[in-house]
């Protein structure tokens, strides 16, 4: 320990090595050639500016890996992750860990989006409303006392009020209905003291959202993030292009203009409690809402799905009525603009409730006259209420803008960027240019520990009795597995035909849980809990599920995950890659499906003590030539298309299930 005394700070090769310092508080840390290249990668682009896209196996320890040079940096470093379990984790135990382990303290921040906020001025304003004091009487004034006390005002620190309480929204802001600058309580604002906090910090913790919204948005009233930094490292970077392809779509929703009705309405009974025109215009408002969601029916024969899924209508199939109460929408926006014009400019709230009046008008005036050769236009919808949207089909050159107007070096890092250790698709969709790319191969000895099973005799995908044969091929392995199961559906659909069906069975007789019977987080909790559960899923579960141990041995896909043909989007992504010249199917179609596949596959070693089998039911895998793309990307199991080689596999774990796998540490 002595050569990482006397404020000499430690090297990258010696905190990876056999007498490292994280050997005493990081329980089983052990050398791993991977983590230290990769450190030694991000430290080099660090100091040199550049850009890096780094492919680690499951298995490298990639947090490490990027939380040790950016530390040694002595830079201020943002680091922005997919979830907000992994960023909890980075800042409330890796981050205090390896601080400590390696003697080089850092001033480090979690920063939340807005949302996630108490604000004091909605607290204040709805705490004086009668009608809300009654409705919401205990949360506000449980609230109101903890604003007194708390000196973060992160919502988390509330107990007992409920997630999805009415009353969240009515506390917290937006970027619609913050007053910024202008808000008298603004020296006092938790959002803004958090920001205050970010700006002084060396190593500052957030997520995509947040980072995109300051990033494409610049967060208005509250400065910006980026300025100052001088790395910016992006975890779970196979999410990134998808998120942001979010920020950059315009849209308009009921939700939205439902909330300025009741914002205005609060403002107003503050600021003019004897006047009640407001009122009237706030109505006004709600009734032309509610009646554009009347005139769009849900069972239009327009009505297809966007993306993962959901009711919703293309722009060039939607009713007439529509378009006339759109304008009825906009004449009630225009007729509380022309009231918020006469009123006094130092009651900032209705002034800010004017300014979003105006935002909306703007909105629907840019979704109504989009281009429609770069972007689609079409109407979400839910049991009450719609959303406006024009999404871009790329997003590419705005990213590639953006990420290059920022003086700072940008390292992405996921355990699925490459197709067949090919980086492109990656690079393409994210608008970069020659960064310099490196792949960390995963540590584990896929050929003693799993095994590839891929079925034969299975009829094809769209075949109406693909799921039955599926189950009826399954049923035996399951036993072999004795459950511990993941099966993993690229449909709702699907799933609820194969949780059907199961429970019908004679010969099923393991406890099933099914994504949608409860939350995400206690599926896996009764997973974990349960003996021989086995987990059927759909999207949710083909990532960031880490289930270590023998608590899971068998993971099943039912299909390639394809996008679906009938998705608007990707119609027209396909369309303006054809026309291009480009060759759609190989340029985008395939690579989502693999790097989806290789986020399924990924789901079952997680650890050196991991074994177990994957099944790919989808006979494509074999039948076409695309095949082999996938078969190229995935960890090198050893492959086979006989089910007794699978018994097998379990009967030998399970005649020896203390020896374990047979790979290094």
């Amino acid at each position: 320990m002595d050569s990482f005394s006397a404020n000499i700070p430690p090297s990258i090769a010696e905190l990876f090595g056999a007498a490292s310092p994280l050997s005493a508080c990081l329980d089983g840390f052990a050398p791993r050639p991977g983590q230290a290249a990769m450190a030694e990668a991000i430290a080099q682009v660090m100091d040199e500016g550049a850009n890096l896209v780094v492919e680690a196996g499951t298995g490298t320890g990639k947090t490490l890996a990027y939380l040790i040079p950016a530390l040694l940096s002595g830079r201020r470093v943002i680091l922005s992750t997919g979830t907000k379990t992994l960023q909890d984790q980075l800042f409330h135990r890796d981050l205090p860990m390896v601080t400590a382990a390696i003697g080089r303290p850092a001033r480090t921040v979690q920063l939340k989006g807005r949302s996630n906020y108490l604000c004091l001025h909605r607290l204040r304003a709805v705490y004086e409303q009668p009608q809300a004091h009654h409705q919401l009487a205990r949360e506000l004034k449980e609230l109101h006392n903890w604003s007194l006390a708390t000196r973060t005002g992160d919502i988390v620190e509330v107990d007992g009020i409920q997630e999805d309480s009415p009353v969240w929204p009515q506390v917290t802001s937006t970027l619609e209905n913050c007053l910024g600058n202008q808000c008298e309580l603004y020296d006092s604002c938790h959002v803004v003291i958090a920001r205050q906090a970010a700006l002084a910090a060396d190593i500052v913790v957030v997520n995509h959202h947040l980072l995109l919204a300051d990033l494409v948005l610049k967060d208005e009233g509250f400065g910006e993030l980026l300025p100052g930094c001088e790395a910016v490292i992006i975890d779970e970077a196979h999410q990134f292009p998808d998120i942001a392809q979010g920020f950059f779509n315009v849209s308009l929703g009921s939700r939205r203009l439902f909330d300025l009705a009741s914002d205005l309405r609060s403002e107003a009974l503050h600021a003019m409690p004897g006047d009640t025109l407001p009122a009237r215009l706030a109505d006004a408002l709600v009734k032309a809402v509610r009646d554009v969601r009347l005139s769009l029916r849900s069972e239009n024969q327009g009505s297809e799905s966007i993306g993962s899924g959901g009711n919703n209508l293309m722009w060039d199939r939607i009713d007439a009525g529509f378009f006339r109460r759109l304008d009825e929408c906009i004449e009630a926006l225009d007729d509380i603009i022309s009231w918020l014009q006469s009123v006094d400019e130092s009651l900032k709230g209705l002034q800010r409730c004017r300014e979003r009046a105006c935002a909306a008008v703007d909105s629907i005036e840019l979704i109504t006259t989009a281009d429609e050769t770069a972007g689609l236009r079409w109407v979400g919808l839910t049991r009450l209420g719609f959303v406006l949207n024009y999404t871009p089909m790329e997003v590419a050159d705005n990213l590639r803008k953006l990420l290059d107007a920022q003086a700072c070096s940008w390292i992405f890092t996921s355990a699925t960027l490459t197709v067949a250790d090919d980086f492109s698709h990656f690079l393409m969709r994210m608008g970069l240019e020659d960064p310099r790319t490196l792949m960390i191969p995963s540590p584990f000895d896929f050929s003693s520990c799993g095994l590839l099973y891929l079925p034969q005799g299975l009829p094809e995908p769209a075949d109406h009795s693909y799921t039955v044969q599926m189950l009826d091929e399954l049923l035996p392995l399951l036993d072999a597995s004795e459950g511990r199961a993941f099966i993993l559906f690229t449909s709702h659909r699907a799933l609820r035909e194969a949780a059907g069906l199961l429970r019908q069975r004679d010969d099923f007789r393991y406890p099933l849980l099914v994504q949608g019977e409860a939350a995400r987080s206690k599926l896996l909790e009764q997973f974990a809990e349960r003996e021989n559960p086995v987990l059927l899923g759909t999207s949710s579960f083909w990532e960031g599920v880490d289930m270590r141990g023998d608590r899971l041995v068998l993971v099943v896909i039912d299909k390639l995950p394809f996008a679906s043909p009938g998705d608007p989007m990707l119609k027209a992504k396909l369309e303006a890659i054809t026309r291009r010249g480009g060759k759609a199917f190989n340029e985008y179609q395939l690579p989502q499906a693999v790097l989806g596949l290789k986020q399924g596959v990924g789901r079952l070693i997680r650890d050196h003590s991991d074994y177990g089998v994957v099944v790919i039911c989808d006979p494509r895998m074999t039948s076409k030539g695309y095949g082999k793309r996938f078969l190229a990307s995935l960890p090198s199991f050893p492959v086979t298309q006989d089910a007794e080689q699978v018994m097998c596999f379990f009967d030998e774990y399970s005649a020896n299930s203390s020896a374990g796998p047979k790979g290094g540490v």
